[in-house]
């Protein structure tokens, strides 16, 4: 019995040996064999994989493309602007081997990073102004930017993907300077605009006077002129109807007369019997006396 365990200890052993020189990476993994703390092999395809048991360690990094986000910086443009930008970087490894004799591990690359961006975006955003920055040439200075820090990451064995800004504010005191000034500055232009349009309405208010002036006037000639012509055509109708029965027209004009004198209520008069006004009243013909 005693032979029989210490074979089956010796066989377990032999197994959990044998089990620990075996290790396997997936697609997303990447990595480096170690013996005592150096590098022996880089493992950069998935699989089974074989190392020295006990005396080889395995150290895995990712093969995807990682994220960090910068902290917010200030930074001075070349206009003497101050904003705030937010940005943030994408990189990936690229050389485990050298990414672990020079940083080690991801978090000490980031740290490096932040540095090393912030820099750069220093550098780079120092020689536009904030108008640049916030038009279409945004693309070309974030490549300058990823540029210029892949100069410097590729020593780490990191390859820098992307360097975007999020957001380029400016500062909380400026923008209220910025936002005051354009209020006043809009204030200004609505004044000049009102000044503009009282003056455009006076002098279109002058001109159409000056217009109703003039057709009021040339209105009151021609009307002038109908008239006197309308009085001198009924002075001729009237001549001409005095002329053919003068009789006939010294009585239809004293019965107009008489209409608008007496009236429908009835008016009171006091006249004297000799009076020519009543003189178609004394013949009992309705003739004159």
């Amino acid at each position: 019995m005693t032979k029989l365990s210490a074979f089956f200890i010796f066989i377990i052993v032999i197994v959990a040996i044998g089990l620990n020189g075996l290790f396997t990476m997936n697609e997303k993994q990447q990595g480096l064999v170690l013996q005592f703390g150096e590098p022996k092999r880089v493992v950069q395809d998935s699989g089974l994989n074989f190392k020295m048991p006990l005396i080889q360690n395995v150290v895995r990094y990712d093969k995807r493309i990682l994220e960090y986000d910068l902290p917010i910086e200030e930074v001075i443009a070349v206009d003497k602007k101050r904003m705030l930008i937010d940005s943030f970087t994408r990189f990936k490894i690229t050389d485990p081997l050298e990414f672990y004799k020079t940083v080690g591990s991801e978090s000490n690359v980031r740290n490096r990073l932040n540095s090393n961006v912030i820099s750069s975006l220093r550098r780079v955003v120092g020689t536009v102004t904030l108008d640049e920055l916030l038009s279409e040439d945004r693309s070309n200075i974030m490549i300058r930017i990823r540029d210029e820090v892949n100069n410097e990451a590729s020593r780490f064995g990191i390859e820098i993907v992307d360097v975007r800004i999020r957001r380029a504010d400016l500062p909380e005191a400026n923008s209220q300077a910025i936002f005051e000034r354009m209020i006043s500055e809009r204030v200004r232009e609505a004044k000049e605009f009102r000044a503009k349009g009282s003056e455009i309405a006076q002098k279109i208010r002058a001109e159409a006077d000056k217009e109703k002036t003039v057709i009021l006037a040339e209105a009151t000639r021609k009307s002038e002129i109908l008239r006197g012509e309308g009085e001198s055509s009924a002075i001729s109708i009237y001549a001409n109807a005095f002329e053919k029965d003068s009789d006939f027209y010294s009585f239809y004009r004293s019965m107009q007369a008489y209409g608008k004198v007496l009236g429908e209520e009835g008016t009171t008069m006091i006249l004297s019997p000799d009076s020519e006004f009543l003189e178609f009243f004394n013949d009992s013909k309705g003739g004159k006396r």
